[in-house]
């Protein structure tokens, strides 16, 4: 059953949870999810953005063509916002920036990495919310929206998340049984009248 925040014949938001994939993979084994199953119920349901497989959270999906150029397009020209929660290693206090550039590390797919020769741009704003135990509650907003942008950044700067299988050392990677990282917050002009739209997802962590 999948979680559904919003729905009208526009747009839809949906729940992700963390180890269902945004799109299918290549592979049979990976062709369950969130859009085929949204696909089941609503055919007409287009996809305009992804979450990592192992991230959690907020979901806005197109219905139809139209709506579909136009959330593109959204996305495309920053007018979308979007707030994670996630648990990283270490203490932090007060709130920054991570302006690192991204680039596919090719021989290690899907990882990626910091290169700032030939990398995109990539900034990624973060705030402390509350520490305690080796650990740090954080607020993380991805200006840009590059694949790993969240979990490259945090490592780069001594943080990672905690359960990140790709970029945190074991010892910080076995804290946590998933990627403590979640979408917690879509905010989005709708497709059709144009009027701000703003959604929530409790973190589950």
């Amino acid at each position: 059953m999948t979680d559904i925040h919003y729905i009208d014949d526009h747009m839809l938001v949906a729940e992700k949870p963390a180890g269902l994939l945004s799109v299918p993979g290549r592979l049979p084994e990976n062709k369950d999810c969130l859009i085929t199953r949204l696909q089941a119920d609503y055919p007409d349901a287009l996809t305009v953005h992804r979450l990592d497989m192992a991230t959690s959270g907020l979901m806005v999906f197109a219905r139809g063509a139209e709506a579909h150029r136009t959330l593109s397009k959204a996305f495309a020209d920053r007018h979308v916002s979007k707030c994670y929660i996630a648990v990283v290693a270490g203490a932090l206090e007060g709130e920054g920036e991570v302006d690192l550039p991204l680039i596919t590390d090719w021989p290690n797919r899907p990882r990626q990495m910091i290169d700032h020769e030939i990398g995109k741009p990539s900034l990624t704003r973060w705030r402390a919310l509350e520490s305690g135990q080796g650990t740090t509650r954080v607020e993380l907003e991805p200006v840009t929206g590059r694949s790993h942008q969240l979990r490259v950044h945090m490592m780069a700067i001594g943080h990672p998340i905690l359960g990140d299988v790709f970029y945190a050392p074991p010892e910080i990677e076995c804290l946590s049984p998933r990627l403590l990282l979640h979408a917690e917050r879509l905010s989005l002009p709708h497709p059709v009248t144009g009027d701000r739209m703003d959604f929530h997802s409790e973190a589950p962590f």
